[in-house]
């Protein structure tokens, strides 16, 4: 039992991106299921067109789609073709938000939540916002971003609520 569980482990790949708040696969979905350990709220977002099963749903979804899924809801990984899995930590430090969130005029919430929104940046490159003076970071892993999204690193796209 316990080699199976080594030989598993092993062909899980190492994380996009991981710190005290997220952990970031990509191509992967380990926290998949509801009853996976350390994971909570989990966010997946589609690289290119892929299709995502939940229960008895099937949604196809295209670059720049997500799909949010609470503590206690399952889904199969995706398929079809790229994209992340964001595992926000259920035990992350605590996070200060500012007390008034004024979302920026060129952005559009696309979820909004009690603990965190994800919000679709729609800057031109080197554009920038009243609320954000300096220009937009842009994910390394989506350098060619579609014309009327550009999106932000990884720690940069989903707010927190206090």
């Amino acid at each position: 039992m316990t080699f199976f569980l080594m030989a598993w482990l092993l062909q899980i790949p190492a994380p996009a991106l991981e710190n005290d708040y997220v952990r970031v696969m990509r191509d992967a979905a380990p926290c998949a299921s509801a009853n996976m350990p350390g994971c909570a709220d989990r966010v997946i977002v589609a690289l290119g067109d892929i299709e995502l099963r939940s229960g008895k749903s099937r949604r196809k979804m295209t670059r720049g789609d997500i799909a949010v899924f609470k503590p206690g809801e399952s889904y199969e990984p995706p398929t079809g073709g790229p994209f992340f899995e964001v595992n926000i930590k259920p035990n992350h430090p605590p996070v200060q938000s500012p007390p008034e969130i004024i979302p920026p005029e060129k952005n559009a919430i696309r979820y909004d939540g009690k603990t965190f929104f994800i919000f679709e940046e729609r800057l031109a490159v080197g554009d920038t916002s009243e609320t954000q003076p300096q220009p937009a970071r842009r994910d390394a892993a989506q350098p060619d971003p579609p014309s009327a999204v550009a999106r932000r690193t990884a720690g940069d796209l989903c707010g927190h609520r206090a």
